[in-house]
């Protein structure tokens, strides 16, 4: 017979089990490109990917309304948005120039890279079945310090249901930022 001092520590363990998730998620994979640039050498300096304050949380957030946002409960985030996004940024140029010279800017090297990326992403979410990227990110030939900025956006349709299908949907709209990017290096 359980007495309700044996029987607490076994609804406290039941009740957090509950707000722990056992899926999470990872956007830092950068893709192979399908196709490479041959640049001369080159160095690349990558700011920090800044991003809107509700992707800090680890929770996966979905857009209920233009102005209600939830988040899910069967999905965490596995990284830090910023900084996963911002390496898989740096391994998918390295790739795509064949470039190891690629890293995150600043660096404490004697040489300054000659060009540098920044990229803020303004909205990231799945809202009714797509997944809505806006950003704006700006290279900056650092030996001239001449500056091209572009705006970017895209919506990505989610296929199939649940918060593994979101994932992947966001996986594909960063993808296409990433290539206009090495577009715009290039």
């Amino acid at each position: 017979m359980f007495t309700k001092k044996r029987l607490f520590p076994i609804v406290v363990v039941m009740s957090l089990g509950g707000c722990f998730s056992s899926h999470y998620y990872v956007l830092s994979t950068a893709s192979q490109p399908t196709v490479t640039y041959t640049q001369g050498i080159m160095s690349i300096g990558v700011e920090k990917v800044t991003v809107p304050q509700y992707l800090f949380k680890r929770e996966i957030a979905v857009a209920k309304s233009d102005s209600e946002v939830s988040f899910v409960n069967d999905g965490t985030w596995a990284e830090d948005m910023d900084a996963g996004l911002t390496t898989r940024l740096i391994s998918f140029l390295q790739k795509k120039f064949n470039q190891p010279n690629v890293h995150l800017y600043p660096w404490d090297l004697d040489k300054q890279p000659n060009k540098k990326v920044k990229v803020s992403i303004s909205r990231f979410i799945a809202q009714q079945g797509k997944v809505y990227l806006d950003a704006t990110w700006e290279v900056e030939t650092l030996r001239n310090h001449h500056k091209e900025a572009r705006l970017f956006q895209t919506a990505v349709q989610v296929n199939g249901m649940g918060t593994s299908a979101i994932v992947k949907a966001m996986n594909r709209a960063f993808g296409r930022l990433e290539d206009a990017i090495a577009k715009g290096i290039r």
